[in-house]
């Protein structure tokens, strides 16, 4: 008996735990509603006052009313307009920045890239070089009576494809002998004298230069009238 009187008073006891439980998110729920309720009544407050003002009031002329009315309403609108307008410039300002930055970037990514092509280019120029001064030196040599030689007209077949493609690419060589000594493209190694040049003009041309698209790959060795 005491068993069943003890679970009958625990019985008894469950539905008002959960009662409770149950009031407990009802008002939970009841503040949260509140707050909403409380946000949506200030951002209509303005609206809802300028609909409850349907007339003037007593002893204001309706006409001076009306206008009040009408100035304060367009005011708000201009005040809410600018700060559209605010914002849409601010963000055009944002995206202008990032559109020149991201200019600035790629200008910045191409000449680096083309710098690092043209590095590359010139460091290959200059290995091939030394092959056509090979080639200049080997045909230079050759006999009046040997240049007819099959041999030797391969070889400076070879030879004059070799400039052709070179200057194809922007290689090309530097005017030397009778042009007036340039330290930008010249490399004078000794002075000379000479009944044919003026002083200061190129009168030898010792190595042959090179230019790779107007920037200078290899000076000419010169020997320079004194």
């Amino acid at each position: 008996m005491e068993d069943q009187e003890v679970k009958t008073e625990k019985d008894q006891n469950m539905p008002e735990a959960e009662g409770g439980k149950e009031e407990s998110l009802e008002t939970a729920s009841a503040e949260e509603t509140a707050e909403e309720t409380e946000a949506s009544a200030e951002e209509t407050s303005e609206s809802t006052e300028e609909e409850t003002e349907t007339a003037p009031p007593e002893g204001e002329d309706p006409k001076t009313w009306a206008e009040k009315r009408a100035a304060k309403k367009q005011a708000k609108l201009d005040k809410k307009a600018q700060g559209y307008k605010d914002q849409i410039e601010q963000l055009e300002d944002k995206v202008k920045r990032q559109l020149a930055e991201f200019e600035n970037f790629r200008n910045r990514t191409e000449k680096e890239k083309h710098a690092m092509f043209e590095t590359g280019a010139k460091s290959v120029i200059e290995k091939i070089l030394p092959v056509v001064d090979n080639f200049e030196r080997g045909l230079a040599t050759v006999p009046e009576d040997k240049k007819e030689d099959p041999f030797v007209d391969g070889m400076e077949r070879i030879y004059k494809q070799f400039l052709t493609e070179l200057e194809n690419i922007g290689v090309k060589p530097i005017e030397a002998i009778g042009k007036e000594f340039d330290p930008n493209l010249h490399n004078a190694v000794m002075q000379v004298e000479s009944e044919e040049y003026e002083s200061g003009v190129v009168a030898q041309e010792l190595q042959k230069g090179y230019t790779y698209r107007d920037s200078v790959v290899r000076h000419s060795m010169v020997a320079v009238v004194q």
